[in-house]
């Protein structure tokens, strides 16, 4: 199995140990403390994000109305790469050399998660660069603006997986991590 984030079906077998000592049955309220909590919150704004941008999209592939379309999308996608981006690098800057520190068993599993936000920051630069354009063939008038539409839309699609694949196994890692190390993590 491939460790690349495009290519990967799951998280590989050897940074899963401490998942193992805390299984996400265990992930309850009580036994997660407050930056696990915080982690998991935002893990699922990210996917409420992307699935609302996603229903945008899928609403406009039925009905092909593109105005409705960037007055909906373009706000929530510029929400959306202000803070996933801000997130990462709030995550690789500070939180990522804390946790190689704390539990040095896990620095390649922790490694892996940092080459996974580089490769989403490409997509997510990719995905700007599609919602920009969209943004200016509306603002112009351009008769391509549904062809804009269109690339938009199948870029978000293209991104949804690795994504969620990140999310997943950023979970599996951190929140085990947080949950074992949390005097390491309070504020």
């Amino acid at each position: 199995m491939s460790d690349a984030l495009d290519g990967r079906a799951a998280l590989p077998e050897a940074h899963r140990w401490l998942l193992e000592t805390f299984p996400r049955l265990r992930w309850r309220d009580a036994e997660l403390g407050e930056v696990a909590r915080f982690w998991l919150q935002m893990h699922a704004g990210f996917r409420q994000q992307q699935a609302q941008m996603q229903a945008h999209t899928a609403r406009w592939r039925t009905d092909g109305d593109p105005v409705t379309l960037h007055r909906t999308l373009i706000p929530s996608l510029q929400g959306f790469l202000q803070h996933l981006d801000g997130h990462h690098r709030v995550e690789s800057g500070h939180y990522f050399p804390v946790m190689r520190r704390v539990e040095p068993r896990i620095t390649a599993g922790i490694d892996l998660l940092d080459a996974d936000h580089d490769a989403i920051h490409g997509h997510l630069e990719a995905l700007f660069r599609s919602g920009l354009a969209f943004h200016q063939a509306m603002a112009g008038g351009s008769p391509d603006a549904a062809d804009t539409a269109a690339r938009l839309a199948d870029t978000l699609d293209r991104i949804a997986p690795p994504l969620s694949r990140h999310l997943e196994d950023e979970e599996d890692i951190v929140i085990p991590l947080i949950t074992r190390h949390a005097d390491a993590f309070a504020h």
